[in-house]
């Protein structure tokens, strides 16, 4: 009998009676309840690889999309606040501003934005102005400004193509 700190443990005693330890010369197998808890058989251990790997797999698209929506968003405000920074300087000196450069310049924007997609500064693609026909020696400047990206948006849309 097993104890432990004086109290007989009486499972190792139900175990021994219903299944006695085979003699030297027997060579039956031993099915007592402590062999049958040393380890996991294989079917379990592909079974909890085969469900880690499919939340892994779940995660992982989880953590792309999450990815892709925050550039998506800060894409967006890019745009919105050079579209705002290129109107104010037209509100303010009466023509398009030559370049974006100049909108920095002016004082109208900090640095220009990074693309979130390209990761470039000087990827952004513009759209010039129409000639002014109440000024026509008035040079041509920037209308709109648009992702230098040809990736897809999540929505489908090319993100070269937001407006």
């Amino acid at each position: 009998m097993s104890t432990i700190h004086g109290v007989v443990s009486r499972q190792s005693q139900v175990i021994r009676r219903t299944a006695p330890r085979p003699t030297t010369g027997d060579c039956r197998l031993e099915t007592t309840r402590e062999q049958s808890e040393r380890g996991f058989t294989l079917i379990e251990l592909l079974v909890v690889a085969s469900v880690l790997v499919v939340l892994a797999g779940i995660g992982l698209v989880q953590y792309r999309n999450g990815k892709t929506r925050a550039s998506e968003a800060v894409l967006k405000t890019d745009l919105f606040n050079m579209r705002d920074a290129i109107d104010q300087y037209y509100a303010d000196k009466g023509q398009w501003p030559p370049t974006l450069d100049d909108l920095v310049s002016a004082g109208y924007l900090r640095k220009i934005p990074e693309d979130p997609f390209t990761l470039s500064a000087s990827t952004w693609q513009t759209t010039a102005s129409e000639p002014d026909p109440s000024n026509p020696n008035a040079p041509p400047g920037i209308f709109d400004v648009t992702s230098g990206s040809d990736l897809t948006a999540l929505d489908g849309s090319k993100y070269s193509e937001w407006r």
